[in-house]
């Protein structure tokens, strides 16, 4: 790619974040609420996200809600990676999977790392069997999207999105609460 398109993809890229940067503050604060083992704040958590897609320019080209979704994924990412360094420092880390409950926001965020990085395992494994369905649950949990803005980042219906979100978050709870089958 020519290195003046990339600046300019570059630039755009920059001016999208810049626009939506409140945004992305409200959707983080929202994930940090309920943590109370957190280590980074939620400028931290915008900023640690923004490193993972700064490097992706061709993202200003999306949909806001498209690059929201990303921007789920993103602080998915950075959150699972802060939770798995502080239980890498405890003796043995977590031993026990305990419940997450999955509200349509972060509102019901995982209070703990082990909390957290068992909603995370489900994840790696829900995406081998439904990859849209994990999707759904970064842009509705980790990003805050409605029914409609994870509608158009996705690109399917507001009715198919509502019924992969009930059954990713049936799942989910199966896998995640020891003895539920």
């Amino acid at each position: 790619m020519p290195e003046p398109q990339r600046a300019q993809e570059r630039q755009a890229l920059d001016d999208l974040v810049s626009l939506i940067y409140e945004e992305l503050r409200r959707l983080a604060s929202l994930v940090r609420r309920n943590e109370a083992s957190a280590t980074t704040n939620t400028t931290a958590l915008v900023h640690e996200a923004w490193l993972k897609l700064k490097d992706s320019p061709e993202l200003a080209t999306t949909s806001v809600p498209h690059f929201k979704a990303i921007a789920a994924k993103a602080m998915r990412q950075v959150l699972v990676d802060e939770a798995r360094r502080r239980s890498a420092l405890k003796r043995g880390g977590a031993a026990e999977i305990v419940f997450v409950p999955l509200s349509d926001s972060a509102w019901g965020m995982a209070s703990c790392d082990e909390e957290l990085l068992a909603l995370d395992i489900a994840l790696e494994e829900l995406a081998g069997m439904n990859p849209r369905q994990v999707r759904i649950v970064e842009s509705r949990f980790f990003g805050g999207l409605n029914v409609a803005e994870t509608s158009a980042a996705l690109g399917v219906s507001e009715s198919v999105i509502e019924r992969d979100w009930r059954v990713a978050k049936a799942w989910l709870a199966s896998r995640i609460r020891p003895g539920v089958e």
